[in-house]
C-alpha cells in the first residue's frame, strides 16, 4: 500500500466520506498561439463565431437534459439552469465577443489565443473585489473560455462519465456543467478540488446535495490517481490519500457519528427551538439558489431569513429583466409553501452590476453599493421592486434593504416601493397584499440610531459579517488583520444589545442572518440577547436548535452577564467557549 498523504484545504460542505478516487482530467487544454496571414483573418473570425454558437447550443442541450432528468425523477431537485443560463449570457457579452474579434483582426492571431487573452482581462476585473462570492466568479470566465477553446480544437464536451458507486471526484476544478452531470447518478461520495472557496460552484452544489467537499487544496489532483482510497472530512477541510488502517477506522467512526447526528437532526426537524423556560427562536435558512430549499426544509428551516438576489446579476452583459426577477422570486415563494421568505434587494456595487459602466472607487466596500447604488440607479431598482410586488401574491414575502445607514435611505427606498405599487395598480397588474419591509442593520450608524430606525422599519435583520468588520475597522479578507475579527468583542455585544432593545421597545421582530447566527458557540449569547429569529445554512440548524432546547433563557442571560464583565474579546471568547464545552460537550 502506498504511503499515506495528507492535504489541507477548505471545508466547503460538511460531512465525512471514504471512497475510491475518480480523477477528472479537466485541466485547461494547451492553447496554441498562431500568427495569421492577412488572408486567414476573416475565416478565423467565422471559426470563432461557429465555436461560440456551438458552445451556446451545448449549454442549452445540457439544460434540457437536466430538465428531463428532473421531470422523470421528482426526487431530483437539482436545477442548474440559472448557472448554465449565466454562462450562455457570458458567451453573448459584447466585452467578450467584440474584444476577441478585435484581437483576431488587429493582431492577426488565432481565435484560441484571442479567447484566452480576453478571458484573462475580464478575470482581472474580479481580482480586487472584497466579497468572496464575487471573486469566485472568476472561475466562470475560465469555464466559458475553456468551452470555446475546446470546441475550436474539436475536443468532445459534456461527455457522460460512468462513475463507480461512492466515488470521490478529484479535479483541478469542477465546472457547473460537470457538477450537474456528475451528481445526476447519485454516485458521488465527495468532491475534492485544487481550486475554489466556500462560494465556488462545487461548494454550492455539494452543500445543496449534502455531499462532503474540500476545495482549495492546492495541487492535490496531481498527487491522487484514480482508484486511490481517499478519506474526506468536509468539516475540517482534511483529505487523506491511502489512509492507514487506524486512520481509516477513525474516519469510519466519524462517518458513523456524523450519520447518527444527521439522522437525529432530521428527526428533530419538526421540533421548534424553544428554551426550557419557553422562549422560542425561529430558525430560518440563508439561500442563493432554489436547489438549496429541499435541504433547508428537510433540516427544519421555518422560512428563508435571507434570500440573496445577487446571483441574478452575475456573469451577464445586461441586468436581469423584470420577468427574470419575477420568475426567480415566484419559484422560491411557491417552493416554501406559505413559509416566510425574506428577499434582500440588490447588494452589489457599481463595479459588479452588468450593463453599467463600472466606477473606479478607492474603497468600494464603503462606496456606492447596496441601497446607495440602487437609489442612484432608480430604474434598475424599480425593475427589482416591481418583480417583488408581482411575486408577492405567490407566497409569504418580506423585503429587506441592505446597508441602511439612516432614516433618509429607508424613506427613499420605501417611497420607491410605493411608487412601483401605484404604477402596477394603474396598469392593472395584480400584486399581493402589503408585506413587511425591513432593513439589514450592518453599519455602526444604524446600530447607534436603531431606536429611530425601529420607528420606520417593520423588522430588523442584523448582518453581523459587515457590522463586525465595520465596527472593529478591520478587513477580514486581509490576512494581516483577520485575527481581529471577533464576534464576541465587547463593542459588538453592546451594539447587539442596543439593536435588540430598540426593536423590542418598538414592538418589531429582530433577526440575525450573518455567520454568527449559525455558529453554535454563540447560540446562548444570542438567546440571552433576545433574538426572535436566526438564519443559517441547513447543516447548522440542528446544532443550534439542540442547544436552545436544552437550556433556559435565564441561564443564558446569566452567562452573558458574566461574559460582559470581561474587557477583552479574547477573555470573553475563552469564557464562553469553556462554558459551552462544560454544558454541551459530547451531546448529539
Amino acid at each position: 500500500m502506498s504511503a499515506t498523504q495528507s492535504f489541507q484545504g477548505i471545508g466547503a460542505s460538511p460531512g465525512v466520506a471514504v471512497g475510491r478516487a475518480f480523477v477528472l482530467d479537466n485541466r485547461r487544454v494547451r492553447t496554441p498561439k498562431v500568427k495569421l496571414q492577412e488572408t486567414e483573418v476573416e475565416a478565423e473570425g467565422l471559426r470563432f463565431k461557429t465555436s461560440v454558437e456551438l458552445s451556446s447550443r451545448q449549454l442549452e442541450d445540457l439544460k434540457e437534459k437536466l430538465k428531463r432528468d428532473a421531470d422523470a425523477d421528482p426526487g431530483n431537485t437539482q436545477d442548474h439552469s440559472l448557472i448554465l443560463d449565466a454562462h450562455k449570457l457570458m458567451l453573448q457579452d459584447p466585452m467578450f465577443i467584440v474584444e476577441v474579434n478585435r484581437l483576431i483582426r488587429e493582431e492577426a492571431i488565432n481565435a484560441e489565443w484571442a479567447v484566452r487573452r480576453v478571458a484573462r482581462r475580464i478575470k482581472h476585473q474580479f481580482d480586487n473585489l472584497e466579497d468572496e462570492y464575487f471573486r469566485e466568479r472568476r472561475a466562470d470566465v475560465d469555464f466559458v473560455a475553456d468551452r470555446v477553446v475546446r470546441n475550436l480544437l474539436g475536443h468532445a464536451m459534456d461527455e457522460e462519465v460512468e462513475l463507480p458507486q461512492d466515488s470521490v471526484v478529484v479535479a483541478h476544478d469542477v465546472s457547473p456543467a460537470d457538477a450537474a452531470m456528475l451528481v445526476r447518478a447519485g454516485k458521488v461520495a465527495a468532491f475534492v478540488t485544487d481550486m475554489g472557496g466556500q462560494t465556488s460552484h462545487t461548494a454550492i452544489v455539494a452543500r445543496a446535495r449534502e455531499v462532503p467537499a474540500v476545495v482549495g487544496a492546492g495541487k492535490i489532483s496531481e498527487s491522487i490517481r484514480t482508484g486511490d482510497l481517499v478519506a474526506v472530512d468536509g468539516n475540517q477541510g482534511l483529505v487523506l490519500v491511502n489512509p492507514s488502517d487506524s486512520q481509516l477506522a477513525l474516519f469510519r467512526e466519524t462517518m458513523r457519528r456524523h450519520l447518527a447526528s444527521e439522522q437525529s437532526a432530521l428527526k428533530t426537524a419538526e421540533l421548534r427551538a424553544v428554551s426550557l423556560d419557553g422562549h422560542q427562536i425561529h430558525l430560518n435558512g440563508n439561500m442563493e439558489f432554489p436547489e438549496e430549499i429541499p435541504s433547508l426544509l428537510a433540516h427544519g428551516a421555518e422560512g428563508i431569513g435571507l434570500y440573496r438576489t445577487e446571483f441574478l446579476f452575475l456573469n451577464r452583459a445586461e441586468a436581469p429583466t423584470e420577468e427574470e426577477h419575477y420568475k426567480a422570486y415566484r419559484e422560491v415563494l411557491e417552493a416554501m409553501g406559505g413559509r416566510p421568505v425574506t428577499i434582500r434587494t440588490l447588494d452589489l456595487g457599481g463595479d459588479k452590476v452588468p450593463g453599467k459602466k463600472p466606477d473606479k472607487e478607492a474603497n468600494p466596500a464603503m462606496g456606492l453599493r447596496a441601497i446607495r447604488y440602487c437609489l442612484h440607479h432608480r430604474e434598475m431598482f424599480r425593475v427589482q421592486l416591481r418583480a417583488m410586488l408581482r411575486a408577492s401574491q405567490h407566497g409569504n414575502l418580506r423585503v429587506m434593504f441592505p446597508l441602511i445607514s439612516g432614516p433618509s435611505e429607508l424613506r427613499e427606498a420605501r417611497s420607491e416601493l410605493e411608487h412601483c405599487r401605484s404604477e402596477l395598480g394603474r396598469a392593472g397588474v395584480p400584486v399581493g397584499r402589503r408585506f413587511p419591509v425591513g432593513i439589514m442593520v450592518e453599519t455602526p450608524s444604524a446600530a447607534m440610531i436603531a431606536d429611530r430606525l425601529a420607528q420606520e422599519a417593520d423588522f430588523f435583520s442584523i448582518g453581523t459579517n459587515d457590522l463586525i468588520q465595520y465596527s472593529l475597522a478591520i478587513d477580514r479578507q486581509n490576512r494581516d488583520v483577520a485575527y481581529l475579527y471577533r464576534p464576541l468583542h465587547l463593542a459588538v455585544l453592546r451594539s447587539l444589545q442596543n439593536i435588540v432593545r430598540a426593536a423590542k421597545n418598538a414592538g418589531i421582530p429582530v433577526a440575525m442572518c450573518g455567520e454568527m447566527a449559525g455558529d453554535p458557540t454563540y447560540t446562548l449569547v444570542l438567546l440571552a440577547l433576545g433574538f426572535e429569529e436566526l438564519s443559517m445554512t441547513a447543516g447548522q440548524i440542528a446544532a443550534v436548535k439542540g442547544i436552545v432546547r436544552r437550556t433556559s433563557r435565564t441561564e443564558a442571560q446569566a452567562l452573558l452577564e458574566r461574559a460582559m464583565e470581561f474587557s477583552t474579546a479574547e477573555e470573553i471568547e475563552r469564557f464562553v467557549r469553556t462554558e459551552m464545552e462544560k454544558r454541551f460537550s459530547g451531546s448529539e
